[in-house]
């Protein structure tokens, strides 16, 4: 059974920092692209950032470009979001996903990861 267990929310005043990490178990292999959505109250879950399985190709929302990064672990399957001048807006539950198709590219649409964290609340105060 695949299980991905995030760590790392908080509440934070805005332009502070937090670290999300993401270990998933239980899958067969390490070649799998990982990466994070957020969901926000009201609104529509979204694309945040991916990384490639070989650490190789990185992707980031426009919105988080420059401020959030996101790496990959020594051990299998982990990683980690450093969200850096947080602003209120990021304000989210912030899930790590897992895209079980081995390939070249990263998506950014919710449909192509196939396994999801329960999710961990970000909450920057103004």
């Amino acid at each position: 059974q695949v299980q991905l267990v995030e760590s790392g929310g908080g509440l934070v005043q805005a332009g502070g920092s937090l670290r999300l990490s993401c270990a998933a178990s239980g899958l067969t292999s390490h070649f799998y692209n990982m990466g994070w959505f957020r969901q926000a109250p009201t609104k529509e879950r979204e694309f945040v950032a991916a990384i490639h399985w070989n650490g190789g190709k990185i992707h980031y929302a426009d919105s988080v470009q420059g401020r959030f990064t996101i790496s990959k672990d020594n051990a299998p399957n982990t990683v980690h979001l450093q969200l850096n001048n947080l602003k209120p807006e990021d304000t989210a539950v912030y899930y790590c996903v897992v895209d079980r198709e081995v390939w070249d590219g990263l998506s950014v649409r919710a449909n192509d990861y196939d396994y999801w964290g329960q999710g961990t609340q970000v909450t920057v105060s103004s």
